[in-house]
């Protein structure tokens, strides 16, 4: 089974190909820019041709969550046209796409954690194209998985883990927002799963549709803060006090949801897979970039 991933410096798109070379009987190939521009439609279809896939892998986004509010054309541009093309180049293809997509289509005012047939009202330019994204998937490729997403890390890229870890190694305290409420996802997870799904996917057994998958329990900014640095201190890493502060006291430009916690029981029930405890997966990755073992390590 040969997986073609669009957005190959992403956090995700990275996480997959390391999982494939762990696979047996599976292939991830990751294609990017110049050969795979999502804002030169052109080069869509002739790039995922060109790399034979059976299950196409669209995770390259615009994911500039509050510079998008400058860039709303940018921000649609990418993804929903450029998710829309890569569907539709996976359809003219015969093969099905699983698509990438956020916890920011919602507005946040649920008591609880959302389900996929929850109303969606997203409060941002982000959240906003990425709806319009989901959208133009669905509408272009029958055969899809969504999988909306939220709080992602890694031991590749930008994310929330290695800022912390940074800023840590320079200050003795670290002010946190503590009143948003999500579900920490590792990348890794995201990539096991992937393949779980593209499995039963490839094999004509999975039904289409939205489905949420995100990390095990849940979370503030700030408790993910304390256990990112509390982990850190245990394997000799750099460590800071964590101050809670309210949204109000940390503006940007994005509005954020206050609650977008995901229910992942639709995901678990159809493909066997339940993401790991968010303590866990995030100690996983903590300690590998206090081992230095990704290149850019805390400098990314």
């Amino acid at each position: 089974m040969r997986l073609v991933v669009t957005g190959r410096d992403g956090q995700v798109a990275a996480s997959l190909v390391e999982a494939g070379q762990a696979a047996a009987g599976v292939e991830v190939v990751a294609i990017g820019r110049p050969q795979l521009d999502l804002l030169r439609p052109d080069t869509v279809i002739e790039a995922i041709a060109a790399a034979k896939p059976d299950i196409v892998v669209s995770a390259a986004a615009y994911t500039a969550v509050d510079q998008a509010e400058d860039e709303p054309d940018l921000a649609f541009a990418v993804n929903a046209v450029g998710a829309g093309k890569v569907a539709q180049a996976a359809a003219r293809l015969g093969v099905p796409v699983i698509h990438l997509s956020t916890d920011y289509v919602f507005d946040g005012t649920a008591p609880g954690a959302y389900v996929e047939t929850d109303a969606t009202a997203p409060r941002s330019v982000y959240g906003a194209s990425k709806l319009a994204g989901e959208q133009a998937v669905a509408s272009a490729n029958p055969r899809h998985l969504i999988l909306r997403t939220a709080w992602v890390y890694s031991p590749f890229g930008k994310n929330f883990v290695k800022t912390m870890l940074r800023l840590a190694a320079d200050r003795d305290e670290i002010a946190v927002v503590a009143d948003q409420w999500g579900n920490p996802t590792s990348a890794l997870d995201i990539a096991d799963a992937i393949l779980h799904a593209a499995g039963q996917l490839h094999e004509g057994a999975a039904t289409s549709g939205i489905y949420h998958l995100a990390g095990t329990g849940e979370a503030n900014w700030s408790g993910f803060a304390r256990h990112i640095l509390d982990t850190s201190r245990v394997f000799g890493g750099p460590w800071a006090r964590v101050r809670d502060i309210a949204t109000m006291d940390y503006p940007t430009k994005a509005r954020r949801p206050a609650n977008s916690l995901l229910s992942s029981a639709k995901f678990a029930s159809a493909f066997g897979w339940n993401a790991p405890d968010w303590r866990q997966s995030t100690e996983a990755v903590v300690r590998r970039l206090l081992a230095g073992e990704t290149k850019q390590a805390l400098t990314a």
